[in-house]
């Protein structure tokens, strides 16, 4: 067992979030709660998501889940939104049981920006 707190792919992602920003003009899903923040935005084209974006206020293991979640669904389909689970993130990042909640905010945040494309394609 290692003592290092965080996996290679958490030191990777913390360290380059290539995704790290914001999209102007796109839909974004907001969410709130236990002290973190996530943000996302997103350019959407004939039903792609084209360009992902995060912005949030949380731990390393947080962080390192936004950059996976964009890294992963950039240029899919927006129907793929509502299949995003957070388990194979937590996985991959080796994200520790008792940070589980902190990483299902990014679920919350995903379907909130499910929510914000349809809204934004309903008034266009």
């Amino acid at each position: 067992m290692s003592l290092e707190p965080y996996n290679s792919t958490v030191r990777e992602y913390f360290a380059q979030p290539d995704h790290a920003g914001i999209v102007e003009n796109g839909a974004i899903g907001y969410f709130e709660d236990q002290g973190m923040r996530i943000r996302l935005s997103v350019e959407v084209a004939h039903d792609r998501l084209l360009r992902l974006r995060f912005q949030t206020w949380g731990c390393p293991h947080v962080i390192a889940a936004c950059e996976a979640f964009c890294r992963q669904f950039e240029g899919r389909p927006v129907a793929d939104l509502k299949q995003f689970k957070s388990a194979p993130i937590m996985r991959d990042l080796a994200v520790p049981v008792e940070k589980t909640g902190r990483i299902l905010v990014l679920e919350d945040t995903v379907r909130s920006l499910g929510q914000a494309i349809q809204d934004q394609t309903f008034q266009n």
